[in-house]
């Protein structure tokens, strides 16, 4: 296998590991945040005083608890098949492209210190194409989130699985309805993901630097174990900075896919002046507690998969 393909087979194996980890905290987080937004009168999904008729939570712990009283551990993965789809894919891809644009723009220079030229273009890039795998995958994973039996949203569209989702909105709304959100993805990954991968570097490298220089206190600690630790805290801090970043991208994103309404903005920066005008800063960080308790073990979990696959092929990463 070439170190091309060792680089996206281990960008696979991290994307796997997300959703094992985070899509629970996601169907929280996606559900939770409906009863804090609250736009236009014709976008009926995103109430929590709109009808008393769906379930109304009072924090994300309790939305946990009557998700998994009303339908079990499963109501926590839904959306969860398309999810390993997209994610494995667009992991892959991620990883894939950022090693290698890395690479390229290194050159033969292999500098131990985080260089943010080479990082952020790199990372930028890397988010930007996939951001058109991400758009229709969570598009149908939302909309599956959202029509459970514990659902705020009790008007909306039942489907009977991801497939039939994807294929009803494309019979609906078209190939152009699939990407719905497209612009509010594209500019959330290549943002979110310049900032991920910035952190994860610098974090990395100065955590290695500290223990290098601090080698005497560690004694023979196995160097998987100390590589893991620092995987769990860089990759962590990286997804909390990810989130805290770009949130209301997201907010607006999920607004935009998962409207009922024939013909809503696609717009992110008017629907989030919207959510503004009516609820304020606290409405377009809806789901923060839930999204940053996911970010921290789902991109550790990402990170130490990654790293550890790319040992296990015999990646040598800088």
């Amino acid at each position: 296998m070439g170190e091309a393909a060792k680089e996206y087979a281990a960008g696979l194996a991290a994307g796997i590991a997300t959703v094992i980890t985070g899509h629970p905290f996601d169907t929280v987080k996606l559900l939770f945040s409906f009863q804090r937004i609250t736009v236009e009168r014709e976008v009926k999904l995103q109430a929590h005083n709109i009808q008393a008729q769906g379930q109304q939570y009072r924090n994300a712990l309790h939305c946990t608890a009557r998700i998994l009283s009303n339908e079990g551990v499963k109501g926590l993965y839904r959306g969860a098949s398309s999810s390993f789809i997209g994610m494995a894919f667009e992991s892959s891809l991620l990883f894939g492209i950022y090693s290698q644009m890395k690479q390229s723009l290194q050159g033969k220079v292999q500098s131990s210190r985080p260089q943010l030229q080479v990082i952020i273009p790199s990372a930028a890039y890397g988010g930007a194409i996939i951001s058109f795998v991400l758009c229709p995958a969570e598009l149908v994973k939302c909309r599956m989130q959202v029509q459970g039996s514990d659902s705020v949203i009790t008007k909306y569209k039942k489907y009977s699985g991801p497939l039939d989702c994807a294929l009803k909105t494309i019979q609906s709304e078209g190939i152009k309805g699939i990407f719905r959100g497209g612009t509010a993805t594209l500019l959330r990954e290549s943002i979110g993901n310049a900032v991920f991968f910035s952190t994860y570097e610098y974090s990395r490298y100065y955590m290695h630097l500290q223990l290098d220089s601090t080698s005497c206190w560690l004694g023979h600690q196995p160097k998987l174990l100390i590589d893991t630790g620092i995987g769990i805290m860089s990759g962590g801090l990286a997804g909390v900075a990810f989130w805290s970043t770009v949130l209301p991208l997201d907010v607006a994103k999920t607004v935009i896919q998962t409207s009922p309404a024939t013909n809503p903005s696609t717009n992110p920066f008017q629907m989030l002046s919207s959510i503004y005008t009516r609820v304020g800063v606290r409405g377009c960080y809806a789901g923060l507690s839930p999204t940053l308790a996911r970010a921290f073990p789902a991109n550790a979990a990402a990170i130490v998969t990654w790293e550890l696959a790319a040992k296990v092929m015999g990646i040598n990463r800088v």
